[in-house]
């Protein structure tokens, strides 16, 4: 028997978390007016190591990466933000009159990593971008959609962990100080942060195998560095935040792990009671320079990324069920004719948004009866003989146990009547006139 691959899964009993999560970012997303974009799984390798980063642990230890039969260097996405970056500047996106430019991304993400609990070498990632504003309020503006996600979600419980890298001038401040601070004992951390203090020093702070370190605890912290311009925006990000009600702390310690990231960056954590330790739920930030290093033109940007499996994680862990699959009519045809007449009602309710199912393995009445407890089906309606003869059905209602009597060219509209409380239906997006 061939196997899925090590670090991957297929989603069965998953599946209605994941479409539920789905709905939730698309109506969420448009509430925020932010358009969906859709990239290619795999792009140029050069393309994430110029935008990701060359020292970072997803260039140098994670990608996928492989030579076609063109000889080139191609590379799975191992996250979403430079194939984004890549395409709003190839597409000249930055072109388009309503700016900022927002666009949302979802789809499967490739790291060799080792797998753990909620974690796999192909994930899916939700993601958002905005280009081309520089001011502190998009920052949070892309925080709060981050939050109204979450809670979209029934995901309450949750804490937004915020810091400032700052500026150019402000990074290079700060690069300097914490070179000073480690250089003298660089031999006391882990080989990959002595590699990391040669090439990118600020790495080493979101180092997991030296976080507890007493050397990297006393380092000094970026926001101390921030120039008085970087301090304003940092102050604007967080008094837009609480202009919106959103509540925040301010972690001097949170740096992030992407090379990009300038000014504003941030981290959403639920409880660590739904994922332990290691309950950072959404990452992201400021990058102004992404778009320009990648040859585009100058553009200031900000983003985010959900990891989709530990939202899945985490709304198991607070006894969060997704959306039921509802069905509203279960058909018990009886019959040669029935059959027939069933199929030809069930295109008609499908066409008027109701949904309905019916046997295909020639069961018989009991067997059909118990085919629809399995379905949970609202209604159940017997056609046979009778019926067709008559022209006369009956619904019987599962939920309240009652049956009403309906023509069988007033069938439809009989149920919508049922389910219809005021002009929406309770269990579906039929509204009355609709079909």
């Amino acid at each position: 028997m061939i196997t899925k691959m090590k670090g991957t899964y297929d989603v069965t009993d998953d599946i209605g978390y994941l479409q539920t999560i789905e709905k939730k970012m698309l109506t969420v997303s448009k509430l925020f007016q932010y358009k969906e974009i859709r990239t290619p799984h795999f792009e140029a390798t050069e393309l994430f190591h110029r935008g990701v980063g060359e020292t970072t642990d997803i260039v140098n230890k994670e990608t996928y990466t492989f030579t076609d039969r063109g000889n080139r260097q191609n590379t799975l996405r191992p996250e979403g933000t430079a194939g984004v970056v890549r395409a709003y500047i190839e597409n000249k996106l930055h072109a388009d009159p309503v700016t900022p430019q927002k666009y949302f991304y979802q789809g499967s993400m490739f790291r060799y990593e080792r797998p753990q609990k909620g974690r796999f070498r192909e994930f899916r990632q939700f993601g958002a971008e905005a280009f081309g504003a520089s001011s502190p309020e998009i920052d949070a503006e892309i925080i709060a959609y981050a939050v109204t996600f979450l809670r979209a979600l029934k995901l309450n419980d949750v804490t937004v962990h915020l810091n400032s890298l700052g500026g150019k001038d402000s990074k290079t401040a700060y690069h300097s100080a914490l070179n000073a601070h480690l250089k003298d004992d660089i031999a006391a951390l882990c080989q990959d942060c002595q590699t990391r203090f040669q090439d990118n020093p600020l790495r080493i702070l979101d180092c997991k195998v030296d976080a507890k370190h007493p050397l990297v605890n006393s380092a000094p912290k970026p926001i101390a560095y921030l120039t008085d311009e970087d301090r304003t925006h940092f102050e604007r990000v967080q008094a837009a935040l609480k202009a919106m009600q959103i509540s925040y702390t301010v972690d001097e310690n949170l740096v992030r792990g992407l090379d990009y990231y300038t000014h504003t960056v941030f981290e959403i954590k639920v409880s660590e009671a739904l994922l332990g330790r290691q309950n950072a739920i959404c990452g992201g930030g400021r990058y102004n320079h992404l778009v320009e290093t990648l040859g585009g033109p100058p553009t200031p940007a900000s983003g985010f990324a959900f990891g989709i499996e530990r939202l899945i994680v985490a709304m198991k862990a607070a006894n969060i069920t997704p959306e039921p699959d509802r069905l509203h009519v279960f058909f018990i045809a009886l019959g040669d004719q029935a059959k027939l007449a069933t199929l030809a009602m069930m295109q008609r309710f499908r066409l008027g948004g109701i949904t309905c199912n019916t046997d295909f393995l020639d069961k018989n009445i009991k067997g059909q009866f118990k085919q629809s407890e399995h379905q949970h089906a609202r209604f159940v309606m017997v056609i046979g003989d009778a019926e067709i003869a008559e022209k006369t059905l009956e619904i019987k209602d599962q939920h309240t146990g009652e049956t009403v009597k309906a023509s069988l060219s007033k069938a439809y509209d009989t149920v919508v009547k049922l389910l219809t409380k005021g002009d929406v239906c309770e269990d579906c997006d039929h509204q009355k006139g609709a079909a």
